[in-house]
């Protein structure tokens, strides 16, 4: 899971995030692509949403860590295109308080302004 795209005008880093997150060998992949770009002095991160599929307990602790790790380094991470399942599933467990949704990327990364 590699970064999709690299917003110069905002200097936000956009993941696409795709499929079943469910934790595993994605998110170590997931997580350790992140603290390269929190190291190498990325604050603003977008969490694009739209293509996952399902999100299991361990998906949702995923989503967590990359909040800490961003917030413990001075950065800010927002979700985008949450789809209806993750939307109910962050109501659910209570999360839609803890991080910031937008509808579009583009909205996402506009509130960074």
């Amino acid at each position: 899971m590699k970064p999709a795209s690299y917003l110069q005008d905002h200097d936000v880093l956009v993941f696409e995030l795709k499929g079943k997150i469910m934790g595993g060998p994605d998110a170590v992949i997931f997580h350790d692509e992140l603290k390269k770009a929190v190291a190498a002095g990325q604050r603003k991160i977008v969490l694009d949403l739209g293509q996952v599929e399902w999100m299991n307990s361990s998906g949702l602790g995923m989503l967590i860590s990359a909040l800490t790790t961003t917030r413990n380094n001075n950065g800010e991470m927002k979700l985008a295109c949450s789809t209806d399942k993750i939307t109910s599933l962050l109501v659910i467990t209570k999360l839609d308080s803890v991080f910031e949704t937008f509808a579009t990327v583009n909205d996402a990364v506009a509130s960074f302004a």
